[in-house]
């Protein structure tokens, strides 16, 4: 495939625009359209969904995202630089495209997409992680998303997929895996961006289950993991201590040894002491 649309390559359009990536705003351009339009394939099937894309930059995703037949997209960018070339696409796909120029953490997707809706984003590095978090971590569940289809750095798509007893297992790893079945699809090496970071980076599909794996008040889990990874190389006894009465015994209660260290607890014993916790 030598092209997905009739639209200037992306490199004609940085340069008619001006759009030097700014590491301020954690850009990183991706200009191949063959990657980007395998980065919308991998978000599944677009053609009943509304998308939500974060950090559009000059919009290769954008294209991608359109070209392989979202219903309709909502790019949120920040940088106001980047709005002419956006308009571009939206007056190739009349109707598809709307684009508003804000920052995606003050965004309800609900107040401008109608359900089905994916998120599909190269996100920008900087808030990435807390983009996630916010979307896996809301008081009602499921979401208004059915899934998450999201580029990081290659160490945090790893922490997402993390089992226990690895290194990268933590916080999110037990978020993600609360929720959500999550995988990593692609993988890319630096020279495919512009500029080049310093890390690689993944693609991470991320299917919002109908429920979470195993009971649980999310507030009470999500303080229990905080507090237990904080201080990761100390036992739960000790990075617990003070959170409850007969703590060892409700450990135990939860398949927990008091020896243990947070990073080779799962899944379901947290959630089990989470519960014990209310």
């Amino acid at each position: 495939m030598s092209a997905i649309d009739t639209l200037p390559p992306l490199r004609q359009v940085i340069a008619e625009y001006g759009l030097s990536a700014r590491k301020s705003m954690g850009q990183n351009f991706l200009l191949d359209l063959n990657l980007t339009a395998k980065i919308a394939r991998a978000a599944g099937d677009l053609t009943e969904f509304d998308v939500l894309e974060v950090g559009p930059g000059p919009g290769g995703l954008t294209r991608g995202l359109l070209a392989e037949g979202a219903r309709r997209v909502l790019a949120v960018e920040k940088d106001a630089r980047c709005l002419p070339a956006l308009a571009q696409i939206a007056d190739h796909y009349p109707g598809r495209l709307k684009v508003i120029n804000d920052d995606a953490l003050d965004i309800d997707m609900a107040e401008h997409l109608n359900a089905p809706i994916k998120v599909v984003a190269n996100l920008p590095y900087n808030v990435g992680t807390e983009l996630l978090t916010r979307w896996l971590d809301v008081p009602q569940w499921p979401p208004q998303w059915t899934s998450l289809t999201l580029m990081f750095q290659r160490e945090v798509a790893e922490r997402l997929v993390a089992q226990p007893g690895s290194k990268a297992y933590g916080r999110l790893s037990i978020l993600t895996a609360w929720r959500t079945d999550a995988r990593i699809v692609m993988d890319l090496p630096p020279e495919a961006f512009t500029p080049p970071p310093k890390v690689r980076s993944s693609v991470v599909h991320l299917k919002a289950l109908d429920a979470p794996r195993f009971p649980a008040n999310p507030k009470v889990l999500t303080d229990l993991v905080a507090r237990a990874f904080n201080q990761r190389r100390k036992m739960m006894r000790a990075s617990l201590k003070g959170l409850t009465n007969d703590l060892e015994d409700k450990l135990a209660a939860a398949g927990i040894k008091p020896t243990d260290r947070a990073e080779v607890v799962t899944l379901e014993q947290f959630c089990a002491l989470a519960r014990l916790l209310v």
